[in-house]
């Protein structure tokens, strides 16, 4: 099963290099590995993708948890959250047929961001099933180069509730673990 893990960890030298460790030495393959500072300073965001079944996962993120330098870890499974991966795409295209590419990237919400006489570069953003499809329709056309920033992820965020009381006005409540389909609108 796929699972998106979210750390939180100190932003000091070697945190990378020692959650990569305990997961190569446990033997999983590591499908997507990025990461970001946050609205702290002193801490950065790792968002790791991987598959496994749940029993293994659970003891990955507890040993995960037991690193000194890690903060919070939270596996993404079974909640409400946004995921999002980045490509830019140049594709091999002439004038003639520029407008096809064009089209299609706009029908995936992309954005030409750099033209040549015979290529076109588009930024894409989305899931990973997005930006495979976009790339699966651009290969016939021919992709020169490809660059893509691996999964960020984050908790779905305030949810409208209703606080118990006598018809005042309704608090916002945060409401991490609601499902997809009753969180917010599809994005």
């Amino acid at each position: 099963m796929r699972h998106v893990i979210s750390a939180l960890v100190m932003n000091e030298p070697g945190v990378l290099a020692n959650v990569a460790g305990m997961f190569a030495a446990r033997g999983f393959n590591i499908d997507s590995l990025v990461v970001g500072r946050t609205e702290n300073p002193d801490l950065s965001r790792m968002t790791i993708v991987v598959t496994a079944d749940d029993n293994t996962l659970a003891q990955v993120r507890k040993q995960l948890a037991k690193l000194v330098p890690v903060v919070n870890v939270h596996d993404f499974s079974g909640t409400a959250y946004i995921e999002r991966d980045c490509a830019l795409v140049t594709i091999t295209v002439g004038p003639e047929r520029r407008a096809e590419v064009v089209d299609i990237a706009n029908l995936f919400r992309g954005k030409v961001v750099d033209v040549s006489p015979e290529s076109l570069m588009v930024e894409l953003a989305g899931t990973e099933s997005k930006i495979e499809a976009f790339v699966e329709l651009m290969r016939p056309y021919g992709i020169s180069e490809l660059a893509r920033t691996g999964v960020i992820a984050m908790s779905r965020g305030m949810q409208n509730g209703k606080t118990a009381g006598a018809g005042g006005p309704s608090k916002r409540v945060r409401s991490i673990n609601a499902p997809a389909q009753a969180a917010l609108p599809p994005s």
